[in-house]
């Protein structure tokens, strides 16, 4: 009679876990537990979805406490009275998987929805930060460009903040496109010396559909005061140089917030007219992939514990996306309640990593009905 072996028991545990964290591709894993139940366990019991997903964002190994099992399914309690551990760790594991591929499986974009506010502006309106996210320096035979005030001191810095389209993306890029004033003799470039990167989220929440400028240039709250950051980029020199400068981090970053601040250190252009020193910047795009739509995230306190909300039919979750173009539909959006078998919710992720998209069926009487999830 012919013995049939499971790869995995042979292993070992150590050496399997070893293997499987060689995946990279968080589809990868989810073929795993398709393999069999025992698979299946395997990789729950071993928490191996979060494992991955902590390693694909080592930037979030400082809050890697706000998203332990505990904190999972309840924003308080372990998990429910009449839930056993295992539930807890099947939730914990969709939890992931369901957050990493999210986050991977979107095409690399723009990510500013908005301009927040600027340090300073030297004529407002029409030198202002909104001029920053027109991709042309010139709009109807006029200059568009963002402009600071003058300093005798070339050492002040300038801030710009923006608000993404999601309150959480993955951020790889930030362009910086210095201004040259074509209309000044000798056609002088306005740069920074050099540029750092935060990314956080604020203090207390922006308010879906307000206007965030209106709460951020009144200038009695600084941006040090009004946004908590959680990631500071080193610094990159930016060159003198009319053009889109591109400057890749380090490592993929996690913002959880969806706010990003331009810092820009250093001016090296004095205006001839009144010999003080300025920066000015026409363009800048934050490239990244946002969280997908069917996903959206609210932070909970100034730790930045978030609730993330899963809403599989919604066409538009409630972080704000740009406004639709002229005849395109526009839902509003809508919390469906997941429900899916044990294995099925696998198979789903797998469909949707491979093109096919998501299907739920809300029929279904499966367990581990959830349609929000504390991390």
């Amino acid at each position: 009679m012919e013995v049939c072996w499971d790869f995995l028991q042979w292993l070992g545990p150590d050496m399997a876990i070893k293997i499987l964290m060689c995946l990279e591709d968080p589809s990868d894993l989810v073929r795993v537990c398709s393999v069999s139940s025992s698979w299946r366990q395997f990789v729950i019991a071993n928490s191996l979805s979060k494992q991955l997903f902590i390693r694909m964002f080592p930037e979030v190994s400082s809050i890697a406490r706000a998203i332990e099992v505990k904190n999972t399914i309840e924003p308080v309690e372990a998990c429910p009275e009449n839930s056993t551990e295992w539930e807890c760790m099947k939730r914990d594991h969709r939890v992931y998987a369901f957050l990493a591929r999210g986050l991977t499986s979107v095409t690399r974009k723009d990510c500013i929805l908005e301009a927040i506010s600027a340090s300073s502006t030297d004529n407002y309106p029409d030198e202002s930060i909104e001029n920053t996210l027109e991709a042309r320096d010139r709009v109807e035979q006029r200059a568009s460009y963002w402009s600071s005030e003058g300093e005798d001191d070339p050492t002040v810095p300038e801030t710009l903040v923006y608000k993404l389209i999601a309150k959480l993306c993955v951020i790889t890029e930030i362009h910086v496109q210095p201004f040259q004033a074509f209309f000044q003799y000798g056609f002088p470039i306005y740069s920074a010396k050099a540029v750092r990167f935060r990314m956080g989220h604020p203090r207390s929440p922006i308010g879906i559909g307000s206007d965030s400028r209106d709460e951020f240039d009144t200038g009695n709250e600084s941006t040090d005061s009004a946004f908590i950051w959680t990631y500071t980029s080193p610094e990159f020199p930016m060159a003198q140089e009319n053009r889109l400068q591109k400057f890749k981090l380090p490592e993929p970053v996690l913002c959880i917030g969806g706010i990003v601040q331009v810092e820009l250190l250093g001016r090296v252009q004095k205006q001839e007219l009144d010999n003080l020193y300025y920066i000015c910047i026409c363009h800048v795009q934050v490239v990244g992939r946002p969280l997908s739509l069917p996903f959206d995230v609210e932070i909970l306190d100034p730790s930045g514990r978030c609730s993330l909300r899963y809403c599989p039919k919604a066409e538009h979750c409630s972080s704000p996306t740009r406004a639709p173009e002229e005849g395109e539909a526009s839902e509003p959006s809508r919390f469906r309640t997941l429900a899916a078998s044990v294995m099925g919710w696998e198979h789903m992720i797998l469909n949707t990593l491979l093109g096919g998209g998501v299907v739920i069926d809300g029929h279904d009487s499966g367990n581990d009905s959830d349609d929000e999830l504390v991390a």
